[in-house]
């Protein structure tokens, strides 16, 4: 795993649906980025185990590692066999650790019984993922109930797993101070940033649009085993990548 802060910048290898996964690997390090989160949706589906570890080689081979897996698997609403085959996939990728999904509604309108149902089985997947020496981790999204700060840690807490983390992403539309606050509050429980520039809506901005955001951000995190993400560049336009990379490593002196 990596184990500095330049070791950890990296790529959601979503960026970049279009490009085979080779694609995606050599882009990212031609770039200068060290670590993939390699989608679960286009590049490396749960299978064949054979094309996962033809994904391993790759990024292998292209100087990178593989910092996670991002799964699409939803809390409460997948079964825990479907989970288990990701827990699989995940070992044959060589990824540490499983992206997830709390849900598939807002922690606002989730009832009693929808909480109970999306913490036993977030706690079932952390118990399959931790027997084979992986981690999972809350995608920060609306429609789920890890929409908010609060929430993602009172979830984190129901759950009361040591191998389940946070993500950490501004909401859409947030004020930047607010959203770097929210990031604060939950800095202790985050294993990985998604870094995207957004503003106003899902408009996509060069990074350097959204410094008075990222910059603060990333002081929070600079210090401490966070994977740093780069997602969602405008047009995704894979020539843009070492430019975004670039102002990512300015701001976190890597």
């Amino acid at each position: 795993m990596p184990t500095t802060l330049r070791d950890r910048i990296g790529l959601c290898s979503v960026t970049f649906r279009a490009l085979p996964a080779a694609e995606v690997a050599r882009v990212a390090a031609a770039a200068g980025l060290r670590v993939v989160e390699w989608g679960a949706d286009v590049h490396a589906p749960p299978r064949p185990a054979a094309a996962l570890r033809e994904v391993r080689e790759q990024t292998a081979a292209h100087g990178l590692a593989v910092c996670s897996y991002g799964s699409y698997w939803r809390a409460g609403r997948d079964s825990t066999a479907e989970f288990a085959a990701l827990a699989e996939a995940a070992a044959a990728l060589g990824a540490p650790r499983i992206r997830v999904w709390a849900g598939t509604e807002d922690s606002a309108d989730a009832s009693a019984e929808t909480r109970s149902r999306v913490t036993a089985s977030l706690r079932e997947a952390a118990a399959i993922a931790a027997a084979r020496g992986l981690t999972v981790a809350l995608e920060f999204h609306s429609g789920t109930l890890a929409d908010t700060p609060p929430a993602a840690l009172r979830l984190l807490d129901d759950v009361g797993h040591d191998a389940l983390s946070a993500y950490w992403q501004p909401p859409v539309d947030a004020p930047d101070e607010r959203a770097v606050a929210g990031l604060a509050t939950m800095l202790e429980r985050v294993s990985a940033v998604h870094v995207f520039s957004w503003w106003p809506g899902q408009h996509r901005l060069p990074l350097q649009e959204r410094e008075r955001l990222w910059r603060p951000a990333l002081e929070l995190v600079a210090g401490r085993p966070v994977d740093v993400l780069l997602e969602f560049v405008p047009d995704d336009d894979p020539a843009v990548l070492p430019r975004e990379t670039e102002t990512l490593r300015r701001w976190l002196g890597a």
